[in-house]
Formats: C-alpha cells, sequence, structure tokens
C-alpha cells in the first residue's frame, strides 16, 4: 500500500508529508519498491537500463547519465556497463535492479530480501550503498531471512507473528521486552523468546503485515522520514 500497489480499505498513507491517497504521482516520485524477483530486461546494459528506468522517472538525462555513473561505480558494475544484463551473476543482477531503484533519488526505499543468493563482496556492495543513503537522509524498510542483517543494520525493528505486531522497537528494546535485557542476546535470542521455535513468523517492517516461514526477518534503518 505505501508502494502505491494497494489501496486500503479504510485510513490514511503519508510520506514525507504527502498524502500518498490523493496526490498518488508525488508521493511515488519519494518511494522506490524492489521486489524478492525484480523484473531486469536481458538485452539492455546497465547503462541502458538506468537510462530507460530514469526516463520513466522523468530524470533529465544529463542527470539521469551522472546518478548512473555513481551508482555503476559504487557497486563494482562500471567495467560492465556495456555488457548485456542477459549474462550477469545473480549479484550483478540484483546490484543493477538496485541501481535501477535508486536512480530517482527515493526518499524511502521498501526492499524485498535484497541480500538473498549474494555472495559476501555483492552484499557488502550493497549494504554499503544502503547505509550510505541512511546517512544522506533516506529511510529504508527491508525484509531478510538473515536475523543478523537486520540486526546489524536496522535502528528499529518489528517482529509480527500470526499477522500480529509482537514487539516494536531498537534492539535494546526488544532485549527488554522479548529478553531478558542482557546487551548480549541477539536478535536471533529474542526472536526465539518472542514467538518460539515452531511458530509461523515474519518480521516486517511497521505497517507490514503478513505469516511465512521460521526466522523470516524484517527491518529498517531509518534515516529521519
Amino acid at each position: 500500500m505505501v508502494a502505491g500497489l494497494l489501496r486500503p480499505d479504510a485510513g490514511s498513507i503519508e510520506i514525507f508529508g504527502i498524502d500518498a491517497l490523493t496526490d498518488k504521482i508525488a508521493a511515488k516520485r519519494l518511494v522506490a519498491w524492489l521486489p524478492e524477483e525484480p523484473l531486469l530486461y536481458e538485452l539492455l546494459t546497465p547503462l541502458e537500463y538506468l537510462e530507460f528506468v530514469a526516463g520513466l522517472w522523468g530524470v533529465p538525462p544529463v542527470l539521469a547519465k551522472k546518478r548512473s555513473q555513481e551508482l555503476l561505480e559504487w557497486l563494482g558494475l562500471w567495467p560492465f556497463r556495456t555488457d548485456r544484463c542477459g549474462g550477469f551473476s545473480r549479484g550483478m543482477r540484483q546490484k543493477t535492479v538496485l541501481a535501477g531503484a535508486l536512480i530517482h533519488d527515493p526518499k524511502l526505499l521498501i526492499l524485498d530480501e535484497p541480500l538473498t543468493g549474494l555472495d559476501a563482496a555483492a552484499a557488502r556492495d550493497v549494504k554499503d550503498l544502503l547505509s550510505a543513503r541512511v546517512a544522506a537522509g533516506a529511510s529504508i524498510v527491508l525484509t531478510t531471512h538473515i536475523l543478523e542483517v537486520a540486526e546489524r543494520l536496522a535502528d528499529r525493528i518489528g517482529i509480527i507473528a500470526d499477522g500480529r505486531l509482537r514487539a516494536l522497537g531498537s534492539l535494546a528494546a526488544l532485549r527488554e521486552t522479548g529478553g531478558t535485557g542482557l546487551s548480549g542476546e541477539t536478535l536471533e535470542d529474542v526472536f526465539l523468546r518472542l514467538v518460539g521455535r515452531s511458530a509461523r513468523t515474519t518480521l516486517q517492517g511497521e505497517g507490514l503485515q503478513g505469516e511465512g516461514p521460521p526466522a523470516v526477518a524484517a527491518a529498517w534503518a531509518d534515516g529521519g522520514g
């Protein structure tokens, strides 16, 4: 609903002060949504793909070219800028679509499993880029099966079980809620205390609900939005 794909039955959605229901276009310009299996046009090169996506968002060509180079260099894809995406590894494909999600400089990023299937080097590139976006003032909502990722990256974490929000807050606050309050407890320790080992659960960002396999995690880093 925040990404504008579904309309809520009731209530309201406001994104950085913009009503997402009455001013949809303005709200969508502030948001980037990256699904777990994003679409990538395999016959395009990374530069062509970013040029295409930038055009959809109305980014001026000169600015799009500048941002494309910055993003591809940051993600280690600049040497492959003229290669067709169809021959890329999963990590390279994931980084290409992430660059596409960032090309219009969104203030809110909603990322579903952005690190799935990435090797250590590719995952580090993505995490560094996301951390830089947060430092620049963006907010990020992400889901991940890897609890350690949520623990290391997120400022706030929400735990949902059976469609209900069980806990919400920083890791320190969650330790007080679902654990012993000891600083050495991991998010996994807290998670298991709150939902048990056999529960079908999903950890997700605030306002997102659902069910899934055990130990599915979601967290977000908040840049102040």
